[in-house]
Formats: structure tokens, C-alpha cells, sequence
């Protein structure tokens, strides 16, 4: 009877990790339809009576006081499909031990010293692009995250990073907007973010703020920066509820030439291929990490058959992923992406279109 008891209290306490982590409870035992993506608006999107731009020109992604994600007719979460993360099989449990942990040194004078245009993954989904002198860094998180093992701690001094001109903000969800790794930022930096993170950003007293609306821009010199629509969601108190703010995918138009994708979490949706018709995208960053099991996290994040398959709607040149490594967010170890990734690549005939970039490498501008 005690191992029994043991064994259940391990499986509640590992289920509840894992929605502490993406921020549930409210969504999940109080059912909110605010942000839900069953609304009238988003029908309207998805019978095909508007295309995206359209959709987004209406401000039908604009309810009252929150977001609509035009791209499911699911509410975001329901109480039972919850309870049954806790209480699923983990078919993965046998691979956990080969897990590998590794410490991230990046050697930022390098980086600095080289005329070309580059892009260094850090650590989870968080990038640094060196645009010629100008440094835009994406999805900042250099520490922890509470309850969950850091498989990727960093062995460098974050005084030798190069302070960022731009950062770039996808969504709210705590694995992205981290507030402690924002605090170590210069104050100097200019935040772009999309709707409504203003009253959690403003305690930091950036030098500008920056928040963008779905296919809004900003542009300085030969950079430009949009905002794009995803699959996704957000939530950073579970007492107002979920998406309070707006969350979104970037497109870079670099100065040196390189036109850069940047996914930000995101579940599979038709989107890709209209996108694909609108932008030509030298290279696409995918975020692929906490994608199992597929019935707890398909309206969120894809997988790498899906991955593949929106690589190939967008009409990128080349890709390579973030969001994996890191942390442990689902229920696929953490070395499994790029695994299984190449493998979805090769039945495609598309693998010679991967960059194999781990983290603390640096891809440079051929």
C-alpha cells in the first residue's frame, strides 16, 4: 500500500510540474472562454471567409479586454484533459537517463570581432543576431526555471555578452518572458513585444518599448522587424486568465541582407503556407520542444513531422530549431528533437536544408 501511495504522489507531483509550467490551473478548472478560440470571429476565419491578412486588418483577433486565436475551434484546455496528464502512461521514462547535461561557453569576442552577420543559440529558444553592429536578442532566459532541471547552465560571464540594441519578446509564457534574466539586461535596450506587455515591461525602464500588433512593423535603417500571426496562446496570471496579451511569430529583415523566421511557440496552423506566399525567408527558426504527448500538447507547440511540414508551407531556404535541450517540458527527453527532426527531414528528401546548430554555436552569414 505505501509504494502504491509513493508511486501515486510521484506521478501527481511530475503532472503538476507540468502545468505549473505552462500556467493552467485557471484555464483548466475554471474553463475560461476569454481567449478561447471557439468565438464567432474565429469560425469566420477558419470556413475560409477571410483570409489571414483580412482577418487581422478586421481586428477580429481583438476581443474585449483579451486576444482570439483564429486558428482552432477548441477551447484551450478542458478540466478532464488535465486530470488525464496526470494519470497518462510516459512512455518515455526509459530514455530520461541518457539525457545529456552540458555547460554553454560562448566566446563573445569572436562574435564581436566578425564583420558577418550571425546568429548564436543560447540556450532554450533564446538568440542573439549580430546585424552588423547591431545585436537583437530574442526570447531572453539565462537561468532556471522553477521545478524543472536546467540541462544547459551557462559558463559564461553575461557581463562579456554583448549588450543587446533590440529584444525581442514572443509571448508571456514564463520560459520566455523571464523577468530575472531581463533585469541583467542593459536598461538601454529597445523592447519589441507584441500587444500588451507594457504594464509588466514598464518596471524594467527600458530606454523604449516597442509593442506591435499582428503584421505591424518597425524599422531603423535597413532592419525591419514584424510581428506575424501564430497558433498559439499566453498567460502570465492564472487569476485574470489567459491572453491578456498578444503573442506572435518575427520576421527579420536583417541589414545585411538575410531575411530570418523566427516561430516562437506555435502549433501547427494553415497560416504557414499563407505566409509562405507573402515573405521570402532565407532561413526559419523553428521552436520544437514540449510537443509529447500529442493529445495534451498539439494545440500548442508542433511536433517534427508538423515542424516539417510548415517548413516546407513557408518556402524557407534553410532551418534550424530552438526549444529543446533545455528543459524538460514535455514529456520527450530533451536530446529527442533533433533526432527525430532529421529523421521527418530524410523521409521528405529534405535534410541537406538543416543547419545542425547546438546550443552556444554560432552560425555565420556564408
Amino acid at each position: 500500500m505505501m509504494i502504491n501511495r509513493r508511486k501515486f504522489i510521484n506521478k501527481l507531483f511530475s503532472g503538476l510540474k507540468n502545468l505549473f509550467c505552462l500556467k493552467l490551473f485557471s484555464l483548466s478548472f475554471l474553463e475560461i472562454s476569454a481567449g478561447a478560440s471557439s468565438s464567432n470571429n474565429a469560425l469566420d476565419f477558419l470556413s475560409g471567409q477571410y483570409s489571414l491578412k483580412e482577418f487581422v486588418q478586421k481586428k477580429m483577433h481583438h476581443g474585449k479586454n483579451y486576444f482570439i486565436n483564429p486558428f482552432s475551434r477548441k477551447k484551450v484546455w478542458s478540466p478532464w484533459k488535465c486530470l488525464g496528464l496526470l494519470f497518462s502512461n510516459n512512455h518515455f521514462n526509459e530514455f530520461y537517463k541518457d539525457e545529456p547535461k552540458s555547460r554553454i561557453f560562448i566566446d563573445w569576442e569572436k562574435i564581436r570581432n566578425d564583420k558577418r552577420l550571425s546568429i548564436t543559440f543560447i540556450k532554450h529558444a533564446c538568440l542573439m543576431i549580430k546585424d552588423g553592429d547591431t545585436f537583437i536578442l530574442i526570447d531572453p532566459i539565462f537561468n532556471g526555471l522553477t521545478f524543472f532541471k536546467d540541462f544547459t547552465p551557462l559558463a559564461f560571464d553575461l557581463k562579456d555578452m554583448p549588450k543587446p540594441d533590440y529584444v525581442l519578446i514572443t509571448h508571456g509564457h514564463y520560459d520566455h518572458l523571464d523577468r530575472s534574466s531581463l533585469d541583467q539586461l542593459g536598461r538601454h535596450a529597445h523592447v519589441i513585444t507584441p500587444l500588451g506587455y507594457k504594464k509588466i515591461l514598464n518596471d524594467f525602464k527600458f530606454q523604449k518599448l516597442t509593442e506591435l500588433d499582428w503584421f505591424s512593423s518597425f524599422s531603423s535603417d535597413k532592419l525591419e522587424i514584424i510581428l506575424l500571426p501564430c497558433n498559439h496562446w499566453t498567460m502570465r496570471n492564472p487569476i485574470s486568465g489567459p491572453n491578456r496579451s498578444l503573442w506572435g511569430s518575427f520576421l527579420i529583415r536583417t541589414s545585411g541582407g538575410m531575411t530570418i523566421f523566427v516561430s516562437g511557440d506555435s502549433a501547427y496552423s494553415e497560416c504557414f503556407s499563407e505566409l509562405g506566399k507573402m515573405f521570402d525567408i532565407d532561413l526559419a527558426i523553428f521552436n520544437l520542444g514540449a510537443y509529447e504527448p500529442r493529445w495534451f500538447m498539439a494545440q500548442s507547440h508542433m511536433n517534427p513531422e508538423e515542424t516539417v511540414c510548415a517548413f516546407e508551407e513557408l518556402n524557407a531556404k534553410r532551418l534550424f530549431i530552438v526549444h529543446w535541450g533545455t528543459f524538460r517540458l514535455g514529456y520527450e527527453p530533451v536530446h529527442f528533437p533533433p533526432i527525430q527532426l532529421k529523421k521527418a527531414l530524410e523521409e521528405k528528401g529534405l535534410v541537406d536544408r538543416l543547419i545542425d546548430i547546438k546550443h552556444g554555436q554560432t552560425l555565420f552569414q556564408e
